[in-house]
């Protein structure tokens, strides 16, 4: 007996008012009981918009096109309220926090079901439940504000699962965890996929994480068709060039073991998971000696950046200390990474530099400059800032003007400014959204924009909080190309970031923080290599995960970057 599909979409397309093309575009698809869907696709093709159909926000709640039709449990979603699309699907979004609203665990696990009008006791009975499958029950009197990054992304999804919806849908839900949070996540949506009586629909570019739960893919191209459907290791091995084509997430194991094929190195099937590449390697008899480590420690300069005792606050005088008397010199020229698990301290300690945030105690000195007294002008001048969030930053009406902005800070003459905007909106494929509102972008194409914003003034000193969120495969390596090519060039760059890989390939430095202290820094060879990273509570890299245990092949354990892989990366 085939079971009815909890969710079925014909040719949808979604266009939002003031928007251009539509994305999705043409999407058909049935989603049934028990099935774990990954929906993949480059920046901007519609993924986001797509989940926020699935349970009616598009076109009840949000400004937007409908064309086609969404059926959840065989009702048409224009025919329902979002409220009543709520017993059927529940959603997890990219930021907790953004629906996260009363004042104790408890209390915002019961606030669905009480608003749907549920019994006390089964409110209860829902709640406890939710908040043990989570590990949550034990802290449900604490207020949500002293969870971890993790545990406020836990938290949201015992509220979805209180709902009792038999779809749960989760829209990059690992994206500003690290790698403990991350594992926190991915624990509880393997339990809740091995209950098989519901379905999970799952956002994500964090491939390495989500690939062990996924049963079926499903992948849009850059127009927002749905091109590829199908099993999980199907597509990932057997249309892994297609993928890259597209320009989305692969798994770090699977583009080394595509490198190394390249190279002559006889790898299949291709492996998905750092244990099945460290196998692979494993029964390789004679491997090709790895590439030296590329990595250069800049020659010594002066600082760019020399930081002394600041410590910050959070909420004041009498707020909890975030960042504890740490001392840093960033030397002029370097690219250093500044990691540690959520709640380490990283980002108040980037704001403290750029001077987003009051004075700190101690000293803050960015070439000459204290940050957080100077005005805008000579603060842009010296240290451009990306906010983790991009809305944080966006003050203008147009992205054109957004980026006008920081020119017109700088006094540039108009023709100048007008030559530079298009310059910059073609750098980052946002030419055909100039005079969109920035609130009106994709997640991706918001963070390209925050970036450019930081870029556009040509500061010494960039400092970038999670460059890399919410882009895709393409678009995040041609980022950090460009920053690579900026460092090159003599600009100093920092940069906060969860993703280890990342600061494997690109970083010449590395600070590690845990608890508001700075615990070392040194070269990003030697601290990946050390005890700073277990220190710190953080897991190495994938690809440094698959190498350090080698046995056959000793010489590869020092291996962390793409860069030292025989053969070319696949483009």
């Amino acid at each position: 007996m085939t079971v009815a599909p909890l969710l079925e979409l014909d040719a949808v397309r979604i266009r939002y008012q003031g928007g251009g093309r539509a994305t999705p575009d043409g999407v058909s698809l049935d989603i049934r009981p028990g099935e774990v869907v990954l929906v993949l696709g480059p920046s901007g093709c519609g993924k986001s918009t797509l989940a926020l159909a699935l349970d009616g926000l598009v076109p009840h709640a949000i400004a937007a096109e409908l064309d086609g039709t969404v059926h959840v449990a065989g009702a048409d979603t224009r025919e329902r309220s979002v409220a009543e699309l709520s017993e059927h699907v529940a959603m997890v979004f990219q930021d907790p926090d953004a629906q996260i609203v009363t004042g104790t665990l408890l209390d915002e696990v019961a606030f669905g079901p009480e608003n749907r009008l549920v019994p006390a006791a089964e409110v209860l009975e829902r709640a406890e439940r939710a908040l043990k499958l989570v590990g949550l029950w034990d802290r449900r009197a604490d207020n949500p504000d002293v969870l971890s990054g993790g545990g406020r992304q836990r938290l949201a999804i015992a509220c979805a699962l209180a709902l009792a919806s038999p779809v749960l849908v989760l829209d990059e839900p690992t994206a500003n965890l690290d790698p403990a949070g991350i594992d926190e996540v991915y624990a509880v949506l393997r339990e809740l996929a091995n209950e098989r009586d519901h379905a999970i629909v799952l956002i994500e570019h964090n491939l390495d994480a989500a690939v062990d739960i996924v049963d079926r893919v499903l992948v849009l191209d850059a127009a927002g068709r749905l091109v590829i459907d199908g099993p999980v290791r199907d597509v990932l091995r057997g249309r892994a060039g297609e993928l890259l084509e597209l320009g989305v997430w692969l798994p770090v194991s699977t583009l080394a073991a595509m490198r190394l094929r390249a190279a002559g190195v006889p790898i299949d099937p291709l492996p998905l998971t750092p244990a099945e590449l460290a196998a692979a390697l494993e029964a390789i008899e004679t491997l090709p000696a790895p590439a030296p480590d590329p990595a250069s420690v800049p020659a010594a300069s002066a600082p760019a950046v020399t930081v002394r005792g600041c410590s910050v606050r959070r909420g004041g005088r009498r707020g909890p200390v975030v960042v504890n008397e740490v001392d840093l010199d960033v030397a002029s020229g370097d690219f250093l990474a500044v990691i540690g698990t959520n709640g380490a301290g990283k980002t108040t300690l980037l704001q403290a530099i750029a001077g987003v945030l009051p004075a700190p105690q101690g000293t803050v000195d960015v070439l000459g400059m204290d940050p957080s007294r100077a005005d805008a002008r000579d603060r842009a001048g010296r240290i451009g800032f990306v906010f983790q969030n991009p809305e944080h930053q966006f003050v203008a009406h147009t992205v054109a003007d957004e980026l006008d902005l920081g020119l017109r800070l700088q006094g540039v003459a108009e023709p100048e400014r007008r030559d530079e905007v298009e310059r910059m909106l073609r750098r980052f494929d946002l030419a055909e959204h100039a005079d969109r509102h920035p609130f009106l972008l994709s997640g991706g194409q918001k963070r390209r924009l925050s970036v450019g914003t930081a870029l556009v003034a040509g500061a010494p000193v960039l400092a970038l909080d999670e460059p890399t969120f919410g882009q895709d495969r393409a678009r995040a390596a041609e980022l950090l190309d460009i920053l690579r090519a900026l460092n090159e060039e003599g600009t100093t760059v920092l940069v906060v970031t969860h993703d280890l890989q990342l600061v494997a390939d690109y970083a010449s430095r590395v600070a590690v923080m845990q608890d508001g202290r700075l615990l070392g820094v040194g070269p990003t060879a030697e601290v990946l290599a050390g005890p700073l990273i277990e220190a710190a509570g953080l897991r190495h890299p994938p690809l440094a995960r698959a190498t350090r245990s080698l046995v056959r092949h000793p010489e590869w354990q020092s291996v962390t970057r793409m860069s030292q892989l025989p053969g070319r990366t696949a483009a």
